[in-house]
This record gives C-alpha cells, structure tokens and sequence, in this order.
C-alpha cells in the first residue's frame, strides 16, 4: 500500500502499457487511486463470481481467471467511470461481468482455434477435452448475465447485444468470406464483432452506469471498438514477427493455422497485378494445405518471412494506425482531463508496441 500511496497511478499505467505521467497532479492521483480501488473490488468479486459447487466445474471455470491477465476491459469501464459517479456498485457489477464474458470467449476460441496455450498455462481443452471447455465457457456466459440482469433491461440488452456479436464474429471467422463479400471489409466487421464489441461494451457501459453525460456514450462506444480492431491488426503484424522470444508466438502461428490475416488478405489483393504476390500467395495456401494434412509447420518458415517484408503487412499497420487516430478522434467530444488522456494514451501505445 506504501508504493501505491507514493505512486498511485504506476501500478495503473503500467497495464495500460504507458508512462504514470499521466496521473500526475492532484486530479490525476485521484482518478488513479479511484481506478486502482475499483480494480481490486473487481478482483474479489470475481474469485467469487467464477466458483461453482460442483467440484469440476469449479475448477475448469477458475482455471483462467487464476491464470491471471492485465483485466484492461474493467480498466478501461473503471477509466469512463470516473467521467460520472465513478465506482458505483452498479459500474462495478458491469465491469465484472465483461471480464467475465471475455473469459467465457477464451474457453470458446481456444477450442476452435485449436489453441495449445493460454495466458502461460495450457489451453482448457487441452486439461479437460473440448466438451468441458465448451461448457466452462457456457457457465461463465450464465455467470455475466446473472450478474447484469441485476442491473435492469439496459444491462441486459447491452449484455445480449454483445454476446450476440462474439458468437457471429466467431462463426463467420470460422466459414470465412463468401463469394460475394469482399474479404477485406468481411475481416475487418469479424474483428469488430469478436474484439471490438467487447471493448466497446466496457467502455460505453461505464458512461452509463456511472450516471455520466448521455454525450459520452457514444464517443466511447465508438471509441472501444475501434480500438478493438486496431488492436488485432496489430496483433496480424505482430503475428509474423522474427522475435518469438518477445511475441511468445511462433512466427505466423495464425497462418500455419489455415487462420486468414490481413497481411495474407492484402497480399491476395496484391497478387491480382503482381507475379511475385502471386507465388507468394501460393507458396503460403500450398504450405497451409500441406500442414493440415499432418506435415511440419515448419515448411511455411521462409514464405511467411517473405510475407513480414510484404507491402501487404506494411498496409496492415498503416491500417491499424488509421483505426487508432480514429479512435482517438472519436474522443473529441469529452472533456479535456485525465480520462481523455488516458484513453489516448492508451490508444496510441497499441501502436507502439508494433514498432
């Protein structure tokens, strides 16, 4: 407690992946402090929240609660808070039920993705077989709406809403464009659904819980889902990185995968006018068909660093820079202070962290 009271915005800064000097003065430490306080109220209920009587599904549904996470989507509702009442119990439950939600999709995507690991420890299914992480993560969903339904028809419907765009994001991701959709637009409203909803619910749910301005609702809105999707076009030029040992990902894991990105969509979008896209491209869907019929994920090394180098990556991120200021932008209409700092602040490190 000692360090928190000298620094009461660094342990907050430091999930947020940017400098305290945002909280400094004293409006600045108080904002800080009330996150901070929010955030452990958060933490306690949801080692509540998770258990279950029966001995198996308690385990399954504490496994990735106490495998840990940085809890940026309770930051980010405790964050719009503070423009209103701050941590009301109301702003709390909200908060506690989205990290909730996002913990239920990870049981979900792990076992479509056919994910080894999660968060340092091995994926659920990989624990308990696909059927239990199937149903863990179907819990922990009952578990986030018994939370908002004490919060009235707004919770709920907000609850309904989002829920209903993880389950199209991740059906569509799983059946992929079709012939009449442009693949391009049909990734990008994918990662809006299962990335950027969730985000946006966190934020917007914030304004309203905390009795903020009704104005705010939607700049933050906007704001949380653009960030959403930014965030995970930058995790597709992350994807490819050389430094494993920084990324903690094998280079091209989504690709080796048969997981389409947006610098392979681009690099298809390329090979319309460019022979060398063109082999590149095929190079990369020949490896991908080769993997999944059992051969070394390996034989994809040397055309997905070809695919690093790519314009197509390079557009990647100029893409994921445009969400970002987007989002930014969309911030315009609240009040200059911390809050609004700190929501930039947030935002532009997403980009950082690519360079």
């Amino acid at each position: 407690m000692t360090s928190s009271r000298v620094a009461p915005g660094s342990r907050l800064a430091s999930r947020l992946g940017f400098s305290d000097r945002v909280f400094i003065g004293t409006a600045g430490r108080r904002i800080a402090q009330a996150i901070e306080d929010g955030l452990e109220l958060v933490e306690t209920g949801l080692a509540d929240d998770v258990r279950v009587a029966d001995p198996l599904a308690d385990a399954a549904s504490r496994y990735l609660y106490e495998a840990g996470g940085k809890r940026i989507r309770p930051v980010l509702t405790l964050l719009a808070a503070q423009l209103g009442d701050g941590n009301t119990e109301q702003v709390i439950d909200v908060a506690k039920a989205l990290e909730i939600t996002h913990l239920g999709s990870l049981y979900h995507d792990d076992v479509m993705d056919g994910a080894d690991r999660r968060r340092g420890v091995p994926a659920a299914q990989t624990v308990w077989g696909n059927n239990i992480a199937i149903l863990t993560g179907d819990i922990l969903f009952s578990r986030a709406s018994q939370l908002m339904s004490r919060l009235g028809e707004r919770a709920i419907r907000l609850q309904a809403d989002t829920f209903e765009r993880l389950v199209l994001g991740q059906m569509h991701e799983t059946i992929g464009a079709q012939p009449d959709d442009d693949p391009i637009e049909f990734y990008i409203q994918v990662l809006a659904d299962k990335t950027g909803s969730l985000i946006a619910a966190a934020t917007q749910g914030g304004v309203i819980f905390s009795n903020a301005p009704s104005e705010y609702e939607e700049p933050l809105r906007v704001y949380g889902e653009k960030i959403g999707v930014a965030f995970q076009l930058l995790d597709d030029v992350i994807d490819l990185s050389a430094k494993p040992e920084d990324t903690g990902k094998v280079p091209g894991t989504d690709l080796r995968a048969g997981v389409p990105t947006m610098p392979y969509l681009l690099l298809k979008a390329e090979a319309d006018a460019d022979e060398a896209s063109i082999d590149l491209a095929a190079r990369i869907d020949d490896g991908v068909a080769r993997i999944a019929e059992g051969e070394d994920p390996a034989i994809l090394d040397g055309p997905l660093t070809e695919l690093r180098d790519h314009v197509g990556t390079q557009k990647t991120l100029a893409l994921a820079h445009a969400w970002t200021q987007d989002a930014i932008d969309a911030l315009a209409p609240l009040p200059r202070g911390t809050v609004r700092e700190a929501l930039t602040r947030f935002a532009e490190t997403l980009v950082e962290r690519s360079s």
